[in-house]
């Protein structure tokens, strides 16, 4: 399935009268670009879609530290892209749409817990914001952040979602600001960060206490 041009969301940094088409995306992310667009009109690492398409297909993409050869293959929000061949890596950063910066913490990813549910043995299930599953007999909440290793997904930090805590805005007028949280009420489902910047819960990630456990700028 292809999208037209025209039809592509307005963050999306492409031309738009040059041809009728570009290539649509599939995966986990709601908002999210796909690798063909990436490595060609992104990281300009190829001229043609023909040329752009032999990267991606002959393995030369990890997204989180795996091979991606799908050329719709969504990219979304904290994912690290690496291309080993060139020793590069980018991570993918709510900012205006999606920001792509160098990140040479290529092996670790911060993830909000969107959902969970226990399951047998006393471990429970965490459904993350990239469409992952992991499985830990640690507790935590929804909305928290975990640092993981990748590709082992491997827990090894956490960021509860509290009052003091450094919140990064993903989405709506604020996203890209990084605050701590000033005042949470769960009722209206709203956040104020320092500042008395009032965002909606659903638009924020735990990224840290008093930095950030990433690179996100």
């Amino acid at each position: 399935m292809w999208l037209k041009r025209i039809s592509a969301p307005s963050w999306w940094p492409i031309k738009r009268k040059t041809h009728k088409f570009i290539t649509t995306v599939r995966g986990p992310h709601a908002d999210a670009l796909s690798l063909h667009v990436l490595v060609r009109d992104v990281l300009g690492l190829a001229e043609t879609g023909k040329e752009a398409k032999t990267i991606i297909t002959s393995g030369n993409v990890l997204v989180d530290g795996k091979k991606r050869k799908d050329i719709k293959f969504g990219v979304g929000s904290m994912d690290v892209i690496e291309i080993p061949l060139m020793k590069k890596s980018w991570r993918a950063v709510p900012r205006k749409g999606l920001t792509f910066i160098e990140a040479d913490d290529n092996k670790i990813k911060l993830c909000r817990i969107n959902g969970k549910r226990n399951i047998k043995k006393g471990k429970t299930q965490y459904n993350l914001h990239d469409g992952k599953n992991i499985l830990s007999d640690k507790k935590y909440n929804t909305k928290d952040s975990l640092l993981l290793e990748i590709p082992s997904l491997k827990i090894t930090d956490h960021v509860e979602f509290k009052e003091g805590n450094l919140a990064f805005v993903t989405r709506g007028s604020h996203d890209g600001l990084m605050s701590k949280i000033k005042t949470i009420d769960k009722i209206n489902k709203r956040v104020w960060l320092n500042g008395e910047i009032e965002v909606p819960i659903k638009n924020i990630m735990m990224v840290g206490k008093d930095k950030p456990l990433v690179k996100v700028e």
